[in-house]
């Protein structure tokens, strides 16, 4: 009978704490780049709330916004001084609307929400940060509508007087019609008194140098103006110098009229964007 054979033992290594912990620091390490490629692909960065002008929509900037996609995620919003709106809402509404949209980005997980848009969607934007003040960035491509400059040249005057009159007397539900001008065109719009004084008092909430200088916090502005805009002879210092000082706020003039603005500036646009990352 061969003698026998003695059992083979084997002796599994056994990992201590502090060696576990190495191999689980190695595993994370080696797994790193990948997950930060992942977070980098899928975690939002940028976010603009973009408003159209007086009596346009948001198809008037659909070109424009598509020229942003690569660098910040564009939302367009149609607002009560739309062609199809004409005026339905108050300038207090207006604002929560652009307030809702702004909080439904921050619950994206959007880093930075900007706010912004071309002529009325600029002062929309200025009037934003000082009623409500909690947009990153403000971009303001040919600010327009200057409810102060038609009430002091009897534009509508009498009819803003009234609406004044109105609203103190607990009649603001009352219909006025004015004759409302947008960059030499005139047309005739029909709304609440309520409505009307939110939008035409030439101490309201259109008036942009007294939101530019009421922001609540400072924050990066893009003013871009044209050199055939009718508001560029007012330069820097019919708003934009009123705006809190920031580091990244640029004044800027292309050369275009009130309406192509937004695409003669798309590029510097781009790279303004880009440098608030």
């Amino acid at each position: 009978m061969p003698p026998a054979v003695p059992a083979r033992v084997l002796h599994r290594p056994t990992l201590n704490l502090a060696q576990l912990a190495r191999w689980l620091t190695l595993a994370l390490v080696l797994a790193w780049p990948t997950s930060a490629w992942l977070q980098t692909a899928t975690t939002p960065s940028c976010a603009l709330v973009l408003m159209h002008g007086k009596w346009g929509g948001p198809q008037s900037l659909a070109l424009f916004a598509r020229k942003l996609d690569n660098v910040c995620q564009v939302v367009l919003l149609e607002m009560p001084w739309s062609g199809r709106r004409a005026y339905d809402q108050p300038y207090t509404v207006a604002l929560k609307e652009i307030s809702a949209q702004v909080q439904t980005l921050r619950g994206k997980g959007y880093r930075q929400v900007l706010v912004g848009g071309q002529s009325f969607g600029t002062n929309a934007a200025l009037a934003y940060m000082a009623e409500v003040g909690d947009a990153d960035g403000v971009l303001a491509l040919a600010p327009g509508h200057s409810p102060r400059l038609m009430y002091q040249q009897g534009m509508g005057r009498a009819e803003v007087d009234q609406a004044r009159t109105l609203v103190t007397a607990g009649q603001g539900a009352q219909a006025i019609t004015i004759n409302d001008m947008n960059q030499g065109r005139r047309r005739n719009m029909t709304m609440s008194a309520e409505t009307l004084l939110s939008y035409f008092d030439p101490d309201g909430l259109g008036h942009m140098p007294k939101t530019s200088a009421s922001f609540k916090k400072a924050v990066p502005v893009l003013w871009v103006i044209g050199t055939q805009d009718p508001l560029y002879p007012a330069g820097e210092a019919y708003a934009f110098a009123k705006l809190p000082a920031h580091a990244k706020s640029r004044y800027l003039v292309v050369e275009a009229g009130h309406g192509n603005t937004p695409e003669v500036a798309a590029a510097a646009v781009v790279e303004w964007l880009k440098g608030l990352e």
